[in-house]
């Protein structure tokens, strides 16, 4: 028979539980023994959510409290010294401070301590936290975690698979302290994973899986290699586990003959984005090897045309029959909302078109019950899922012709003037001093903030009142941001929502949820819209609240918009048009709101693209295309730009080595990039391309509770001095401010302000 299987269920829960617990917990509202128990409750609820949907293969060790690539580095003993940790078992304290810096002397954690690196976890807006090691690192199994996660569920009446990130892809996904090769630590991290393996089989566990999404990158010889010799390594040391080795988010391509050589008992494709691998498995697959099929889309909310899928997997059992045949999403489930049932109020005919977690592991079974029982079985489900996509395909809702034409008419020529006689220009007009402190964007989001959005939502509030009190609170945030002395304002963002929903609100062509969130890190949940129609802007967004701000003060103010690109990153994208065409529409839009807004009086308008570097192709083959359409419909969005508008641009969290060329040519007058974590590491990229526009590095930590002295900041930006021109720096956070608090904000913030003044000074003396 069939199986259906599972990869990953999402973390967060219904209505966003772990986040509650996470912040009541950080808060001081709730102890560890609280965090704990709903962190099991959590688990419980999902294990058992998925046996009643009808999944055999249920994944255990899939949950973490913060980040799945974190537990793994603290399971294997891989914790910088400082953090708390002497042996055994690694503190919740250890845990929250490697993810978010020390706030504090506690349970022998310095104060000072950052957070480790955050980064992109491959192509998805899931970010996970870089394990840092040793050149001699020496690993050790701190506790057994997927043994415990495997045990846990076995007394609540689950015999689950657990799952466990692989060695080669946990090597590749850390760093060396001294920037060594992390692959050489493999043979020093292979009896820890023989170790975790053995535990398993003494516990009962029948399969484990092994994600090693590695296998979707460009890998070496050497590295092919690697994965050779971990996994017969693993094969050996526990002969009585079904190992199923799990790759995804792409094919397999080069790296399959590899895959298939492996002592495993099964391997799972990604089909959604790697179905190009099915004929040359069916070639190469020796005939025992369990074959996992990831049929339905695990990063996308569209229905599964369940017909489509159906022959697909008939295709497989017609060749090797259904004995040694596993259905499931191409990836772990992480990447979508939880339940469509929640969502009451979502346009009828756009929610018959979606799936989210819980009917995507519906479409599974129904698919495995297919497979074994004949369409019969399953005929209802076959005729919704047909009515759904015929639906979808003939939506006259879908299509504005007017879009279309104008999107494939534009000719993106970018910037009227090179940036070398732009910033002439906006020298002369915006007279800003050497270092000029901005920040990102965003304020605080606090409670009351949230409460006023959500008081005019529901009526209790009219429109004028609700205008006068973000007027208050933007009035508030330029007096506050002109005495501590910042050269470039924002008007805070109060009326925002999200980066991403607040402007898909505005646009044609989107749908929005009330209860779709997804994990990005830790407690930061998001709502990705959905994009299902052609995008356009039927009125301008930000003019209104971006002109006022301006009118209090005589310093610039930055209007402050979402990029295309990362429009199209954040949001659930319509698979019936190519990416680049969407993003093009999106463009547009966002261009017709630079115009107003340099209209309006507006002197430098900020197109954020921190998801740039996150759309790049994993295959290096596959990054040209991208890399073109994605610069084209940035200079697209920016071109309608006069040479005095100044305009900015903000990445966050990403390696610029491999696109810096790219980067430059978007053309931004002035880029704000990620860097207090990484020690201002990510500048080396833009010195050594000798980058020619204007560059902030963040020197302040925005993910971290911490208050990052004046001194640690002076000390970042003379390294930045080092790399980078001082007539070409600008100082400024790593990111917006939204998720932090005012009583860390504003400190920090002043910091800030001293350590550019700091630097003035001492430029003046040179």
């Amino acid at each position: 028979m069939a199986i259906a299987s599972n990869l990953g269920f999402p973390r967060i829960g219904d209505r966003r539980a772990l986040k509650t617990a996470l912040e009541a917990f950080w808060s001081g509202r709730a102890g560890e023994g609280e965090l704990i128990a709903a962190a099991a409750r959590l688990r419980a609820e999902h294990w058992n959510r998925q046996r009643r949907l009808g999944i055999s293969h249920i994944p255990s060790g899939d949950f973490a409290l913060y980040d799945h690539v974190l537990e793994t580095a603290c399971m294997l003993g891989a914790i910088p010294p400082g953090y708390g940790w002497t042996g055994g078992p690694v503190p919740i304290a250890t845990l929250f401070a490697l993810a978010r810096g020390a706030r504090g002397t506690e349970a022998g954690i310095a104060p000072t301590l950052p957070a480790l690196e955050m980064t992109k976890w491959f192509d998805t807006n899931y970010h996970y936290l870089v394990p840092m090691l040793a050149p001699d690192q020496r690993f050790v199994l701190t506790e057994n975690r997927p043994r415990a996660a495997f045990e846990e569920a076995l007394a609540h009446g689950v015999r689950t698979r657990p799952v466990l990130l692989g060695p080669v892809t946990f090597l590749k996904l850390a760093k060396r302290e001294d920037g060594g090769d992390t692959l050489a630590l493999l043979d020093a991290l292979l009896p820890v994973y023989a170790e975790i393996l053995t535990g398993l089989a003494e516990a009962g566990a029948h399969w484990v899986q092994i994600d090693e999404p590695c296998f979707a990158l460009d890998l070496t010889e050497a590295e092919r290699s690697a994965v050779s010799r971990a996994h017969a390594a693993l094969a050996a040391a526990a002969p009585r586990l079904s190992i199923l080795l799990a790759s995804y988010f792409g094919p397999l391509a080069d790296n399959l003959p590899t895959a298939l050589a492996l002592p495993v008992a099964g391997l799972h494709l990604d089909l959604a984005r790697g179905a190009a691998d099915l004929d040359a498995v069916l070639e190469g697959a020796r005939a025992d090897l369990w074959l996992s099929l990831g049929v339905v889309d695990g990063r996308n909310v569209w229905r599964t045309d369940l017909r489509a899928a159906l022959a697909t997997l008939r295709r497989v059992a017609d060749r090797r029959g259904t004995r040694r045949l596993m259905v499931a999403p191409s990836c772990s489930l992480l990447h979508v909302p939880m339940d469509l049932e929640a969502e009451d109020a979502l346009d009828p005919e756009v929610k018959s078109w979606l799936a989210f977690a819980v009917q995507k592991l519906a479409e599974v079974a129904t698919l495995a019950r297919a497979l074994d029982e004949g369409e019969g079985a399953v005929a209802s489900a076959l005729k919704a899922s047909d009515a759904a996509v015929a639906g979808r395909r003939g939506s006259a809702r879908v299509h504005d012709p007017a879009v279309a034409a104008r999107a494939a008419a534009a000719d993106p020529p970018g910037r009227s003037a090179p940036y070398r006689d732009r910033r002439i220009v906006q020298r002369r007009t915006l007279a800003l001093p050497p270092f000029p402190t901005t920040t990102i964007g965003s304020f605080p989001q606090t409670e009351a903030v949230r409460r006023l959005r959500a008081d005019r939502a529901a009526g209790r509030i009219d429109d004028d009142a609700y205008t006068e009190a973000m007027k208050r609170l933007i009035a508030e945030a330029i007096a506050w941001q002109e005495e501590i002395g910042l050269d470039v304002l924002v008007h805070g963002e109060f009326e925002r929502n999200d980066m991403v929903k607040y402007f898909g609100e505005r646009l044609s062509g989107f749908a929005f949820t009330k209860h779709g969130w997804v994990q990005s890190y830790g407690s930061r949940c998001v709502a990705p819209p959905i994009i299902w129609g052609d995008v356009a802007r039927p009125a301008p967004i930000t003019v209104a609240w971006t002109a006022y701000a301006q009118s209090l003060t005589t310093k610039p103010v930055k209007g402050m918009l979402t990029g295309p690109v990362t429009m199209l990153q954040w949001s659930f994208v319509r698979d019936d048009l190519p990416r680049e065409t969407v993003c093009r529409q999106i463009a547009l839009a966002i261009r017709d709101e630079v115009d107003d807004l340099q209209r309006a009086g507006i002197r430098m308008v900020q197109i954020d693209e921190p998801a740039f570097r996150e759309g790049l192709p994993l295959r290096r083959a596959d990054r040209r295309r991208y890399l073109d359409w994605a610069v084209a419909c940035f200079r697209l969005a920016a071109g309608a730009a006069r040479d005095e508008t100044q305009i900015h641009t903000h990445m966050c969290y990403s390696e610029f080595n491999d696109i810096i060329a790219e980067i430059a040519a978007l053309d931004a007058d002035v880029i704000s990039i990620e860097t207090a974590r990484s020690r201002m590491e990510l500048l080396d990229a833009f010195a050594s391309f000798a980058y020619p526009n204007e560059i902030g590095p963040g020197v302040y930590d925005i993910h971290s509770p911490r208050v990052p002295a004046a001194e640690e900041m002076v000390r970042l930006l003379r390294i930045a001095r080092r790399r980078i021109p001082a007539d070409r720096l600008w100082v400024n956070p790593d990111c917006g401010l939204k998720t932090r608090r005012w009583e860390e904000v504003r400190p920090a913030l002043a910091n800030m302000v001293t350590a550019a003044r700091t630097l003035r000074a001492e430029l003046a003396t040179e």
